[in-house]
């Protein structure tokens, strides 16, 4: 079975129950051999805040060391974004695998008219994959109300109602108090329910959970009585334009910590998170500051850019849309312009009414069926603006695109009105459009069932696939759209077998230089989408308009000069000033000795001095804050005048903080921004910023983690942390991209890596290739201490796939490596 027909296969299910219960979901899982049995969840039920309170929960179990699964809806961009483990989607792999499992059931159930939902399926598909993960603790968003939700199917060791309000009455009930019991339903058997609920619908709860702990707004000390929370909560307000300051108060101390979730509704979330991380395990007041302010969530009041502001929410009902207002609030700005498409059963007058009055809306419309005509929200707003600038446009690409021209840096462009039209907006940020190196028929082959696409497609165009690649992903509708255009001009397009019209679909474009060109061409000034589409792939076809080629990324013209990186790669040079670093642990330890290897460095032509005073080795111990720094600062300072950039290879904000004052210009950042301040860090000092993809660091042994394509997901996993760089004030060409090499991969992946290392193209980004006497070496027959030749070998591929920076020990040999590799792609190009 092919990914495709398993997506498709769910799709298909049914979404609705013609009666309520838990039964279905139980036979299935009966029928999985009750994979719930091995497994500790936490459900959250909730009207608004429950998404965001699984997430925040989630992210501090991790904190604390635990392996947490997370399932929560809808997805963004991938249903595969539903079901998580330790914050990675599930394998393409694993769902076929769960579907070949259950499909034969399902459909004998169907065929008796009993046919499990689509939510229900997904539920089976995400307590059988956290079974399957043996993660410690799962976390279950509860879709509709608590006492017949799919969810409930398990016995949690805690539980959550985080708000309710009047929703689904039709199934929960015709009051506040009715809803707020069938929520309470989800209530674990031996620990109180955590709520954010008050009045009335409080006491509907309290008849049906029991014990319950409360959390809510107070002031910090009062004494606790019927009306007062047992955990109270305070929002502080933004410390900047990403993050807000949060207080919770259990009644032994308050916890002080940011979050990056706007709005005095998140700073309950945060407290009810807290509340269940303590219930579930033993955490620290650190994992819990660490983990709530490292819990980012996609779409809601996402903060994307600040000239202008741009604003992305997800706000699909008034309730939400008066708590978006709210915060929204407490930015300065000039104009507002709105962006907004929503679903038709919603309220679109009383949302118009919540949010704030737009000098400009663009209406439109997200791709699936259940959208509502662009044209009817524009007549909504034409109703409640006054003077409002109101028009249509049919894509929500197009609309953004629209928003952003007539905004100036003072504005804001919000985009809100339903998820769906915050995911296709989100797009112009997370779209990255792979060029793929196609050598010979296999890997031809490769790059289009890597798309999922059918067996007769890639039998049909694999022949084609031999000029320039492009794998992109698309709303059904716009890749339809494009696959006619290019075969307009004699290209070729396979799209993914995925049959749903409303989800995204892959899509790998074939044809030469000039079809592509003329492609470009038609596309541009198309109102479905396709410009932004036009764009893409003139900035990785390395194309300008009239088909010039344009500086690639990387290049003096297009990236800042003031690294070395900019025009040719550049070869960083490692100075491990530890004890215990897997290669020369001990060696440059003392003061002198480590000025002497820099000044040899230097001598020997390197272009970056990367000083490290924390291995990051299989089983190496962490090192405390001020002992990293009494490591590498004196270091620093001695050589921060020679003539060389500095780099600082740390974990922690405070060393990377640390380090740039006395004299480093670079981080390099082996965690992925695990600490939540490192990015700030890199902005308030102007610093380059390296980004690692990392599973662990340090690095645990036989870590199994199963990638669909080594390469794809990394650079999807990528993305986010380089848009949070982003956020917090860092430009794309000083944010590098490091593919992490022997964290969480095997020898065979770390090679594919190597071969591949072009693709990282995609995101727009600088690329670091560190392999330097890495274990990957193993895997061709060299055992530590007898890795230098296979790394200089490594050096020379990597800098002619494309590398902008190559990690190494051995800096003479890899320099002569990387220049012989420069000259004989050009030989004109440089001179030393």
């Amino acid at each position: 079975m092919e990914y495709h027909e398993a997506a498709d296969f769910l799709f298909g299910l049914r979404r609705f129950r013609p009666k309520p219960g838990t039964t279905s979901t139980a036979q299935l899982l009966a029928h999985l051999e009750d994979p719930q049995e091995g497994v500790e969840f936490v459900q959250i039920a909730g009207s608004n805040g429950k998404g965001s309170t699984a997430r925040m929960l989630e992210r501090t179990l991790r904190e604390a060391g635990l392996s947490v699964g997370l399932y929560t809806s809808p997805h963004l961009e991938d249903l595969r974004e539903r079901i998580r483990v330790d914050g990675r989607k599930i394998p393409r792999s694993a769902v076929r695998s769960f579907v070949e499992e259950a499909r034969e059931y399902v459909t004998d159930r169907g065929a008796d008219g009993e046919s499990p939902t689509f939510f229900e399926v997904m539920t089976a598909m995400a307590i059988w994959q956290f079974d399957r993960a043996d993660v410690d603790v799962a976390v279950l968003e509860v879709g509709i109300g608590g006492r017949y939700d799919a969810t409930s199917v398990v016995d949690p060791v805690a539980s959550a109602v985080t708000s309710v309000t009047l929703e689904h009455t039709g199934i929960l009930g015709d009051t506040e108090a009715e809803i707020a019991r069938d929520k309470a339903h989800v209530a674990p058997a031996d620990a109180p329910l955590v709520t954010g609920v008050k009045g009335e619908p409080l006491e509907g709860i309290r008849e049906v959970a029991g014990e319950v702990v409360t959390v809510g707004t107070a002031v910090a000390g009062a004494a606790i009585d019927e009306e007062t929370p047992n955990v109270r909560v305070a929002y502080g307000g933004r410390t900047n334009h990403t993050e807000a300051a949060v207080s919770i108060d259990a009644g032994d101390g308050a916890l002080e910590t940011r979050i990056p979730l706007l709005g005095s509704h998140q700073a309950e979330n945060a407290g009810i998170a807290a509340t269940l991380a303590r219930q579930v395990a033993d955490v620290s007041d650190d994992d819990i500051a660490r983990g709530l302010r490292n819990a980012h969530w996609p779409g809601r009041f996402e903060v994307i850019d600040t000239e202008p502001l741009v604003i992305l929410d997800g706000a699909h009902n008034p309730g939400a849309c008066e708590q978006l207002a709210e915060t929204l609030g407490t930015y300065e700005y000039d104009d507002l312009h709105l962006v907004v498409g929503a679903m038709h059963d919603k309220d679109h007058g009383e949302m118009a009414a919540a949010l704030p009055t737009p000098d400009t809306v663009v209406a439109t419309e997200p791709d699936l069926d259940r959208a509502e005509d662009p044209d009817v929200l524009a007549e909504v707003f034409e109703r409640t603006g006054d003077g409002t600038d109101v028009r249509s446009s049919p894509s929500v690409q197009d609309a953004l695109s629209s928003a952003l021209t007539t905004s100036d840096e003072t504005d804001c462009v919000l985009v809100t009105g339903s998820l769906f039209a915050v995911a296709e907006a989100r797009s112009r940020w997370t779209n990255a459009g792979i060029p793929k190196r196609i050598r010979d028929l296999d890997d031809a082959r490769e790059a289009l069932e890597g798309a999922t696409a059918t067996a007769a497609d890639v039998d049909r165009t694999s022949g084609s696939a031999v000029h320039r690649v492009v794998k992109t992903n698309l709303r059904h509708r716009q890749a339809t759209a494009l696959r006619e255009e290019l075969l307009r001009v004699d290209g070729e397009c396979t799209l993914s077998g995925l049959e749903r019209g409303d989800e995204a679909v892959d899509a790998v474009l074939m044809g030469t230089l000039a079809q592509f060109e003329r492609l470009v061409d038609r596309l541009e000034g198309r109102s479905d989408g396709l410009s932004e589409v036009a764009r893409e792939l003139r900035e990785r076809l390395e194309l300008e308009a009239g088909g010039s080629p344009r500086p690639a990324v990387g290049s003096e013209s297009s990236a800042s000069s003031r690294y070395p990186w900019t025009d040719r790669t550049a070869v960083m040079g490692i100075l491990n000033v530890t004890p215990d670093s897997f290669h020369d642990g001990g060696e440059y330890d003392a003061l002198e000795d480590a000025l002497t290897r820099a000044e040899a460095m230097v001598e020997a032509d390197v272009d970056v001095i990367d000083v490290g005073g924390e291995s990051t080795r299989p089983g190496a111990d962490p090192v405390p804050t001020q002992e990293e720094i009494d490591r590498v600062v004196p270091v620093i300072e001695r050589i921060a005048d020679l003539d060389v950039h500095v780099s600082i290879d740390t974990r922690k904000a405070a060393v990377a903080d640390a380090a740039l004052e006395a004299g480093a210009d670079i981080i390099n950042d082996v965690s992925g921004l695990e600490d939540p301040e490192m990015r700030f860090v890199a902005a308030a000092h102007d610093a380059a910023l390296v980004v690692m993809h990392s599973i662990d660091a340090p690095v645990v042994p036989d870590r199994d983690v199963e990638y669909d394509d080594v390469v794809e997901d990394v650079i999807d996993q990528l993305q986010e942390r380089i848009l949070l760089a982003e956020k917090a004030g860092l430009d794309r060409e000083d944010i590098v991209v490091d593919p992490g090499v022997g964290f969480g991969k095997s020898a065979r992946e770390s090679f594919e890596l190597l071969d591949r290392i072009d693709e990282f193209r995609a995101l727009g980004c600088p690329i670091l290739f560190g392999h330097s006497h890495k274990s990957m070496f193993d895997h061709v027959g060299r055992d530590a201490g007898e890795r230098l030749e296979a790394t200089v070998a490594a050096s020379a591929l990597a800098a002619d796939r494309g590398a902008d920076l190559v990690r190494v020990h051995d800096v003479p040999e890899n320099v002569a490596a990387v220049r012989t590799a420069l000259a004989a792609r050009d030989p004109d190009a440089f001179e030393w």
